[in-house]
């Protein structure tokens, strides 16, 4: 039995604009990065087949990429999907953090991804910032390749602490102290970053980018930001409904356990372990936590 030709064409037309109206839709409902963010240098963003935005950051010897939030935010919860460089990724850093902004008594949450030469491990720096002191770095190796697939990464911060997570582990918690700077005065944009490290990346920068490996890149998706908006001085934060999910966060026994497994297992380094770099004495906060 031969199908009519008009019928064909019919049935084609059809299913040509079904498969564009869902695409459309999809599209529409994850479609964060222009939406709230801007961009600087190399960056990419396309759909995948479930309809969820992908955004990569390139590195090549001309420029990095970059996105950051056009909305700025004081205490939320913070989470992003990432895949990062697969193969040789020496010399490179890759990004997820909050930022107050660039001056000299900014605050600033970091986690950075330090590439590595291939078949070792990638290295995530975490680091707090508070009124421009930055000096305090928990590194840890990644027990999973994290370019194999997509991993979540997630940063908790509220007046109490500042909670790492990676999938379902939490890492660290950084402990708020009446008496010692805390970044919670400041609002910050939540920035992505792709970028020659090569200085400082890896072992301490004896390992550089290897660009004839270049374009690399990074992907993210499924970007998420649960936090209080700023609406200026004096006047309370704008917050979503059920704050008290994040906002009184603080970790529970089996959590500082996976915290312990971390440190155990996993961790490159800890600045309270650090004698040469504090030579007159460990931070406060160390014999505190």
């Amino acid at each position: 039995m031969r199908m009519d030709p008009m019928a064909a064409q019919r049935a084609v037309a059809v299913a040509v604009s079904l498969v564009a109206l869902l695409a459309a839709t999809a599209s529409s409902a994850d479609s964060w990065l222009y939406e709230k963010f801007t961009t600087d240098g190399n960056v990419r963003a396309d759909y995948n087949a479930q309809g969820q935005q992908v955004t990569s950051l390139i590195l090549n010897q001309q420029s990095g990429g970059a996105f950051s939030s056009r909305q700025k935010y004081l205490y939320g919860e913070f989470s992003i999907q990432m895949k990062l460089i697969p193969g040789n990724s020496a010399g490179t850093v890759t990004s997820f953090y909050l930022s107050s902004g660039d001056g000299p008594g900014h605050d600033e949450i970091d986690m950075e991804f330090m590439g590595n030469s291939t078949g070792q491990p990638v290295v995530l720096n975490t680091n707090v910032w508070a009124n421009g002191d930055g000096k305090k770095e928990h590194q840890f190796y990644l027990w999973f390749d994290p370019a194999a697939d997509f991993h979540t990464y997630t940063i908790i911060w509220n007046d109490k602490n500042v909670i790492f997570k990676v999938d379902d582990l939490f890492i660290r918690s950084f402990r708020r102290y009446p008496d010692l700077a805390y970044p919670g005065g400041k609002p910050m944009s939540v920035h992505a970053t792709l970028w020659d490290g090569s200085y400082w990346a890896t072992q301490q920068g004896k390992v550089k980018v290897d660009w004839s490996a270049a374009p690399f890149v990074v992907s993210y998706r499924g970007y998420s930001a649960d936090a209080c908006v700023p609406n200026g001085d004096g006047a309370p934060l704008s917050c979503p409904a059920g704050t008290d999910r994040w906002m009184n966060r603080r970790l529970d026994d089996a959590e500082w356990g996976t915290v312990a497994w971390a440190k155990k297992n996993y961790m490159h380094y800890n600045y309270c372990d650090d004698g040469w770099r504090f030579p007159q004495g460990f931070p406060a906060e160390c014999s505190r936590n």
